[in-house]
């Protein structure tokens, strides 16, 4: 016997497709009363909800590439994706999507996002909050990852990026910090205003003063952090230096060492540095980078664990899930 799609419950209902996908997956933005009668007729209708899925389609989004491309964190959370997907004997197909011109990749995350029977990971690191109007209603399994959405609800996996800066933090201030700049990506994206944002409530956890002149926009690669460092360095008198900075990543973590170290800056004797991600470039930079462990591997397999959930067991709510981090010290911070 055929299988009933979606289109002719919707025909058969008079609701759209769309709703009765939301019906059907138990999603909450459809009225109890109208999810009943489409399923009532659904089942009338002979329609089977699948029960298992072949394969995982992982989106990576791009917008600008000012992160995805150059960093080694994405495909480490790839290979978590594929190896979960693998244990629940699913393949994982890829499609990278440009979401720079946000009218021209519409039509596509409509038709990667319109069947119901879908199962998709969305990595969203460069995404901002006005690209998830796309996938808004999507009658696909959508879980978002190194992401989130605070207009939409959506099923995430996230790093605990605020927390983790507090801790990082603390370890310069039992240090005797008091001067602590911070080392901004110049790409503002989600994580990176987390993470300000932690680094604000630790300064005043302290009880310690913000100076503006010690916040430095850096690219984003490792040639542009350290170009953008080695200019504000050329520009900024030894003595107005502060004794500590928090990086967003460690990427300008490792380009600002650099371009310390070739300015006569010596670090950590003159300036100390923490990095967040903790990547290999970072543990064989001169001095071996302190910084914030993100478990990459289990951040992808905790996506495919909460996206098997909801195809299994559908709920009516969404979760974001905080996945914790660990501190490692290495080489790049001294006491004062």
């Amino acid at each position: 016997m055929a299988k009933v799609s979606v289109r002719e419950i919707s025909r058969a209902t008079g609701f759209s497709p769309a709703t009765v996908s939301n019906a059907l997956n138990h999603k909450r933005n459809v009225s109890e009363e109208t999810a009943e009668k489409i399923r009532t007729v659904a089942k009338a209708m002979g329609y089977q909800h699948p029960s298992q899925l072949d394969s995982i389609t992982f989106v990576l989004a791009r917008k600008t590439g000012a992160i995805v491309d150059d960093s080694t964190f994405h495909p480490s959370v790839i290979e978590g994706v594929e190896r979960q997907a693998r244990r629940h004997g699913m393949g994982t197909s890829f499609v990278s999507l440009d979401f720079s011109d946000l009218d021209a990749v519409r039509p596509q995350v409509a038709s990667l996002v319109g069947d119901p029977t879908a199962a998709v990971v969305l990595l969203s690191t460069e995404l901002g909050e006005e690209d998830y109007e796309l996938f808004h209603g999507c009658a696909a399994h959508l879980v978002v990852l190194d992401g989130w959405s605070d207009r939409y609800d959506f099923d995430a996996v996230v790093m605990a990026n605020e927390g983790s800066v507090l801790r990082a933090m603390r370890h310069f201030t039992e240090r005797g910090h008091r001067q602590i700049g911070y080392l901004a990506g110049n790409f503002r994206i989600q994580n990176f205003k987390a993470r300000e944002r932690g680094y604000h409530r630790a300064l005043d956890e302290a009880g310690l003063a913000y100076n503006p002149a010690w916040r430095v926009e850096l690219g984003t690669t490792l040639e542009s952090a350290y170009e953008d460092m080695a200019a504000w360095v050329a520009a900024t008198p030894r003595d107005e230096l502060p004794t500590a900075f928090f990086a967003d990543n460690d990427v300008l973590a490792v380009g600002a060492i650099r371009a310390l170290t070739e300015a006569g800056v010596r670090v950590p004797e003159d300036v100390s540095i923490i990095g967040f991600d903790d990547l290999a470039l970072g543990a064989f930079s001169t001095p071996p980078l302190t910084t914030v462990h993100v478990l990459k591997h289990e951040v992808g397999e905790i996506a495919v664990r909460r996206l098997m959930g909801n195809v299994n067991n559908p709920k009516k709510f969404t979760c974001k899930t905080l996945v914790s981090t660990y501190f490692v010290e290495r080489k790049s911070v001294a006491s004062r």
